[in-house]
């Protein structure tokens, strides 16, 4: 008895799950352009494969830092509500900080939760720049940009690390 109640039970799941795949499509929606997929899919990772188009200097990004940045991480990058931008361990890549300030910054005040704009690629360049100079990692006037930026090494990073940086790896 045990048995025939265990196999209605598998049959009866079986014959539901072919049914449910039998419902009818009600055409909502659509599949997505490769240009609202790019809009969205904006990881950038270790190698700079992805990277946007665009160049900036750290002198430039001072400028751009004091107009949006300086009221939630101060006017030197240390002193502000929100993470010092000056710190001992920066990250490891410097296109995950491009990433981070191209995807996420700047935030919307007094709602820090949401983003205010987004930014251009080059004054993510400029202000990627201005937080490597500010942490000594390169000269003010250095041009960083799609090609160089995933070259340029953080001197605290783990060197185990450094396979990252390859692309197609």
């Amino acid at each position: 008895m045990l048995r025939a109640v265990i196999s209605f039970i598998v049959v009866a799941s079986l014959g539901s799950a072919v049914g449910l795949s039998q419902l009818p499509t009600y055409q909502v929606g659509r599949t997505p352009t490769a240009q609202e997929v790019h809009a969205v899919d904006t990881y950038v990772g270790p190698s700079g494969e992805g990277l946007a188009e665009g160049r900036g200097t750290a002198r430039e990004g001072a400028r751009i830092y004091a107009a949006k940045c300086a009221f939630c991480h101060g006017a030197t990058g240390v002193e502000g509500r929100y993470p010092n931008l000056k710190m001992e361990h920066l990250r490891p890549f410097p296109t995950s900080i491009w990433s981070t300030i191209y995807n996420s910054m700047p935030r919307r005040l007094p709602d820090v939760g949401v983003r205010g704009e987004q930014l251009p690629a080059n004054e993510a360049y400029a202000l990627t720049a201005f937080v490597l100079h500010l942490n000594g990692v390169i000269d003010e006037d250095t041009v960083v940009d799609q090609s160089n930026l995933a070259g340029i090494r953080i001197p605290s990073r783990d060197s185990r690390v450094d396979y990252m940086v390859q692309p197609g790896k």
